[in-house]
């Protein structure tokens, strides 16, 4: 009888290299935040619905369609086969992998130049834009082809992307243009002597099993094809056609755009890259190729990482500003769309969607950025053990807070680790007695943007909400009656301007006058406990310059709720529960802890980083980008030259940053509704980046260039100190002003020490 013990043992082991069974990635607990995310979205109009799927090799894949695939003339729920066009994700769909594949084949080579294959591409420098150039958005051509006076089809196309002058030598910078995958789509169908349909249909999609994704999809489809908005006929919403105008007058089939695609097929080619080239025993790029694809083949010095299609997760760009990590790689399109792979866990996410139905009106960025960190969250087996106060307060059941009365401060921002609000977990407590909520800046909920907040009820606990940004900034001794304990739970960003540690300094002295205990449940520091950077603080302090500290000070709220008590001699009873699993190196993505939005305006941890450069000069006459999607990431005027800005700036050459010219209309806030130029700023190394550096570089060269427009004087509001104010009116050479900062910062580390609650 032949022996079945071989059989079992290979089957122990398969069972042994699986997954735990019964464990799932993501978790179910994760995905309902993920899909209260998208729901409330769908709720506020940013996408009619969506399909979204997110996978780690090895576990079951969550996909999931949500709302309407379309709104107009009638209501059609989305379902997974729902095909959505693809926009720009054709870019790394066929394009870039076809260039790749033919050069695999020595039909051509990377570093051949355009000319060699475009006759029409010469004069004017073009001769040396070479393919990778292209591949990598580096060729200095302008982003896009006129589209007025019209004009039609793809040859017609190609003549006019020859006749573009270049806005840079190429190779010099990087400036993402669609006339840049134009040409590589005619390329690959003048090298393959096929079209650039069916070149994709036979050697990608075909070979991937990808059934679904074509370039003008068939009439039989139509009503399975999310509608954009009316950029066709008159009165027409255009469906089963691509949105993109210039693809759309190329008769559908371009090199950056006119793929629709499905959920399915999309995860099937991350499926593919994840593989190294390989799907289902079919190789359809080496892994030389995906490498060349997914991997940084830019100058180390330029700002942003680009593979030949994929744009690179650095750690401090979106969606990109996720917790995705350094090294994974995606691309996103116009219609919302967007995949994004980790190649190290093995992991991706894809959102399916057609923002712009029925109209083009909302953005779908934050929400990109949302759902690739609780994607990421949601994928990660190994869940972060940091801890912040509230989580340590309710594992240790409330204990510091039995039999008082409690008055709490806090905000949106103020949660446990699943979520909940610090609020909630107190008033549904047996062991704690809540009566009244204090509000910060930007309300309760942290979505006002107003100078005078008024008291409120909280409608889900029903207490009283005290405001603390209207009638008076700090607790009164009504207010406090009845209350033993006020508790402090509130999410800082590191920065002395930022105003709610001025809230906690305020409500330590009032705690103090009234005989009222204090409790701070602390939190991380999202820009790490060890970077230091700043000048003294000179005169009067102020509600933005709450105590003498640098502007980014490189501590907790706890540690600096110790400070406060005892260099303004309070003589407050407090207590501070301290963060467990933090150490003073981690920036807030590398915790693990989701990020919340802790006021309108601060909606990554990028424009945390240098919220300390740019809202030093905020009070000037410039927008900090408020009313736009990247607010502190972009800063402009109307009176602005943004290119000439951008050269001065890099080179002054500081570590860490760099600037593009751009320009944008700002929704709200200042020199609203009208065009701003200005600069677009790029971490491109967060650890040697001094923001307070970058700060005053960037108020002495504003000033240098606009000294009567700019309203330099107006710094000192958040800059705290005359004399450097003084200094960069006057023009004094940037190096010696920015020598003053080195001595007060060592001074200030040994001066923090006695307070700090968490190990150098």
């Amino acid at each position: 009888m032949k022996s079945t013990l071989p059989a079992f043992w290979f089957l122990l082991v398969l069972l042994l290299q699986a997954p735990c069974l019964g464990e799932t990635l993501p978790r179910a607990s994760d995905l309902k935040e993920i899909e209260n995310l998208v729901h409330a979205e769908i709720e506020k109009g940013t996408i009619p619905g969506c399909v979204l799927h997110i996978e780690k090799v090895g576990y079951p894949p969550y996909t999931k369609a949500f709302g309407n695939q379309a709104l107009v003339p009638k209501e059609e729920p989305a379902g997974l086969d729902t095909i959505y066009d693809a926009a720009s994700l054709t870019k790394v769909l066929v394009t870039a992998p076809a260039i790749l594949q033919l050069a695999e084949n020595r039909q051509l080579g990377l570093d051949d130049p355009v000319s060699k294959y475009i006759d029409g591409f010469t004069g004017d420098g073009r001769e040396g834009v070479k393919l990778q150039h292209l591949l990598l958005h580096t060729s200095g051509l302008p982003p896009g082809l006129p589209l007025d006076p019209p004009w039609e089809g793809p040859q017609e196309a190609i003549r006019l992307a020859c006749g573009q002058t270049l806005r840079s030598q190429p190779g010099e910078k990087f400036v993402y243009s669609d006339i840049n995958y134009i040409l590589l789509g005619e390329i690959v169908s003048r090298v393959s002597g096929e079209s650039l349909r069916e070149y994709a249909r036979a050697h990608i999609f075909g070979s991937l099993g990808m059934r679904e994704t074509t370039y003008l999809p068939d009439a039989s489809q139509l009503h399975r094809i999310a509608p954009t908005d009316h950029t066709g006929p008159e009165s027409s919403l255009v469906r089963g056609y691509v949105h993109d105008p210039t693809a759309r007058w190329m008769g559908g089939v371009a090199g950056h755009a006119g793929v629709f695609t499905t959920a399915r097929d999309l995860a099937r080619f991350a499926r593919m890259l994840l593989a190294g080239g390989e799907l289902d025993g079919r190789r359809i790029l080496q892994a030389e190729s995906v490498g060349l694809l997914t991997t940084n083949q830019l100058p180390s010095d330029f700002g942003s990482k680009r593979g030949y299609g994929m744009d690179i997760h650095t750690g401090y760009s979106s969606p990109r500003g996720n917790l995705f990590p350094v090294g994974s790689y995606g691309h996103t399109g116009f219609t919302g769309p967007t995949l994004w792979i980790d190649p190290k866990s093995k992991s991706f996410y894809l959102l399916l969607t057609n923002r712009n139905h029925p109209h083009t009106k909302a953005s779908v960025v934050p929400l990109r950025r949302k759902l690739g960190t609780l994607a990421a969250q949601a994928l990660d087996p190994h869940k972060t053990t940091v801890l912040n106060g509230i989580d340590v307060l309710v594992r240790d059941n409330f204990k510091p807070l039995h039999k008082l009365r409690v008055g709490l401060v806090t905000n949106h921002t103020g949660r446990d680790a699943k979520s909940v609000l610090t609020a909630d977990l107190l008033q549904e407590s047996r062991n704690v007695d809540l009566r009244a909520l204090f509000s910060p800046e930007h309300g309760i909920r942290g979505k006002l943007d107003q100078s005078d907040i008024s008291d409120s009820n909280d409608p889900v606990t029903g207490l009283p909400v005290f405001s603390l940004y209207g009638k008076t900034r700090k607790p009164t001794p009504q207010q406090l009656e009845g209350i033993d304990i006020l508790v402090f739970d509130i999410q800082d960003i590191g920065s002395r301007y930022y105003t709610y540690l001025s809230t906690m300094g305020l409500c330590m002295e009032a705690a103090a006058e009234n005989g009222k205990k204090f409790l701070v449940l602390d939190r991380v520091n999202p820009l790490n406990g060890d970077s230091v950077n700043g000048l003294p603080l000179e005169g009067e302090t102020s509600f933005v310059r709450y105590h003498d500290i640098p502007i980014r000070h490189g501590m907790t709220a706890g540690e600096l709720a110790r400070m406060f008590n005892a260099e303004k001699k309070f003589g407050t009873d407090l207590t501070v529960i301290p963060v467990q699993g933090w150490e003073r190196r981690m920036y807030m993505d590398q915790t693990g802890l989701p990020w919340r939005n802790p006021s309108p305006n601060m909606r990554s941890l990028t424009q945390a980083i240098l919220y300390p450069a740019v809202g030093m000069v905020e009070y000037c006459n410039l927008s900090v980008g408020r009313g736009t999607d990247a607010p502190f990431e972009n800063l402009g005027a109307p009176y602005m030259d943004g290119n000439l800005l951008a050269q001065q700036f890099n080179a002054i050459g500081l570590p860490g940053i760099s600037a593009l010219p751009t320009s944008f209309v700002p929704e709200a806030s200042k020199f609203k509704g009208e065009t701003c130029q200005g600069l677009n700023l790029h971490l491109t190394d967060r650890k040697t980046f001094r923001p307070v550096d970058a700060g005053l570089a960037l108020a002495w060269l504003l000033h240098k260039a606009y000294p009567t427009k700019l309203g330099l004087e107006k710094a000192d509001t958040l800059l705290g100190n005359p004399s450097v104010l003084e200094l960069l009116k006057e023009g004094v050479d940037l190096e010696l002003i920015l020598g003053q900062l080195t001595g007060y910062e060592a001074k200030f580390q040994e001066r923090r020490r006695p307070y700090l609650l968490y190990p150098e």
